[in-house]
């Protein structure tokens, strides 16, 4: 049986509104969602233990920043990007890292997730 991990997607987003859309724009892309993670520890929580091929993370969690889960991706080698409003004045993680800018649309977000899994 086929790993089903290649098309599953780490969604952590802290508002609502803006995680359902964004969980409606990868299911239309044909991908599975983990999460959506609204909070930090939620986020680590499935970032640490789930199988997933990429993961979309806020930056923003709560006056908390993702940058943990970032690390931790980093470390398992699991592609992400950062889906930020501050994109312009980048986002301060430590590495280097992919960012869209929000408000973004499914074509963007297609062709960011397109990119991650080259």
């Amino acid at each position: 049986m086929a790993d089903p991990a290649p098309r599953r997607i780490l969604l952590v987003e802290d508002e609502p509104m803006i995680a359902f859309a964004l969980e409606d724009m990868v299911i239309e892309l044909g991908f599975e969602v983990v999460g959506p993670a609204f909070r930090l520890a939620e986020a680590l929580d499935l970032a640490s233990r789930e199988q997933f091929a990429a993961a979309v993370l806020d930056v923003n969690l709560n006056e908390q920043r993702s940058f943990e889960v970032a690390d931790l991706l980093h470390a398992r080698g699991i592609p992400f990007l950062f889906a930020t409003g501050y994109a312009e004045g980048g986002v301060g993680w430590t590495r280097e890292a992919m960012v869209i800018a929000k408000p973004y649309s499914r074509d963007q977000l297609a062709r960011a997730l397109a990119g991650l899994l080259a």
